[in-house]
């Protein structure tokens, strides 16, 4: 997500209103979130289901491997 202006990070000294203040300033910085489109969103969920799936099929394949060499090893015995 990417911020529309640069964010100034000046401190404030006044405490007043200190959970009512926060909130309003939680509002105002999403309000100034650029959000990532419907097809963006779309390629990025596919992105990361190819991924996941790449990535399980990887560690199940390497779990079974080796599931079976120690079984093979632990028969010689």
């Amino acid at each position: 997500m990417a911020v529309k202006e640069n964010v100034n990070l000046t401190k404030k000294t006044s405490d007043n209103g200190g959970l009512f203040n926060f909130f309003r300033g939680v509002k105002a910085e999403v309000k100034r979130i650029t959000w990532p489109s419907k097809n963006e969103t779309k390629k990025a969920l596919i992105a990361v289901g190819v991924v996941v799936l790449i990535y399980i099929v990887l560690v199940g394949g390497l779990d079974y491997i080796f599931q079976n060499l120690f079984k093979f090893f632990l028969k010689l015995k």
